[in-house]
């Protein structure tokens, strides 16, 4: 028995040696060149505001027009304008509506014309 204990505590022994090969040196880092002068950062150019788009700006008063009228659903009715002429779509509850949002509309200054995709859905 104490042949085989001490047989294993040598294989054990042998098999912790550490074999592994040493890391091979690293190269040496190049030579520090002479620092060249460093060229002063471009000038800051302040990007310019954004301007407002017309088009945007008119289908907003449009709607705005729209919301102010009692009689008419404008949550239902989108807006866009193209170069003065103002393109209307959504649904609406009646045909009345459908006119008084056109109307109102028209009335907006800078409009030039009306596009008027409004359908007529009952109960919308």
């Amino acid at each position: 028995m104490k042949r085989t204990l001490i047989g294993l505590m040598v294989l054990g022994l042998a098999a912790c040696g550490d074999d592994t090969p040493k890391p091979a040196p690293k190269p040496a880092a190049p030579p520090p060149q002479a620092a060249a002068p460093t060229p002063p950062p471009p000038p800051v150019v302040k990007p310019e505001p954004p301007k407002p788009d017309p088009n945007k700006e008119l289908a907003d008063r449009v709607k705005r027009a729209l919301e102010s009228e009692a009689k008419i659903q404008a949550a239902g009715i989108d807006v866009t304008a193209k170069e003065g002429r103002i393109t209307l779509w959504g649904t609406a509850a009646t045909a009345a509506e459908r006119r008084r949002a056109e109307a109102a509309a028209k009335k907006v200054e800078g409009v030039s014309g009306v596009d008027n995709q409004i359908k007529v859905v009952k109960g919308s």
